[in-house]
């Protein structure tokens, strides 16, 4: 009797390990709301070519923040996105945006044309979609 118990508790223990285990690994959905509101937030900043930089660094903290939700390995950015590569449907776009972004915050007097503003945010908005954020 005592052993049957003990082999129940044995069993019960080992699933629990294995579920516990399970659940880290499964990606968590995503608050679609949440991060609708963020995106139509840069859509604002867009209006004016003043915040188009702003606009950048923002959509980009926000791709890292699903890409970290979504439990892709890498200590940085760029690592995440290696990472999560084949979940997007234009990976160089994203690489684009990304690249932009890190010219913005790196150098200095970057000067943005409008046209690689909209790439780059449609690189953003899509990698969002892909990752089932937007």
């Amino acid at each position: 009797m005592i052993e049957l118990l003990l082999t129940i508790a044995l069993i019960g223990s080992i699933v629990l390990v294995v579920l516990i285990f399970a659940s880290k690994r499964i990606p968590k959905q995503l608050n679609k709301s949440y991060f609708t509101k963020e995106w139509r937030y840069l859509q604002v900043m867009c209006g004016s070519k003043d915040t188009w930089p702003l606009a950048i660094i923002n959509a980009d903290k926000l791709l890292d923040t699903a890409l970290k939700k979504r439990r892709f390995s890498g200590k940085t950015m760029g690592e995440r996105l290696v990472s999560a590569q084949k979940k997007f449907t234009n990976n160089d776009s994203v690489w684009f945006a990304h690249k932009l972004r890190n010219r913005l915050v790196h150098e200095q007097d970057v000067s943005l044309r409008e046209k690689d503003v909209k790439e780059a945010l449609i690189g953003f908005r899509q990698a969002l979609k892909d990752l089932g954020a937007l």
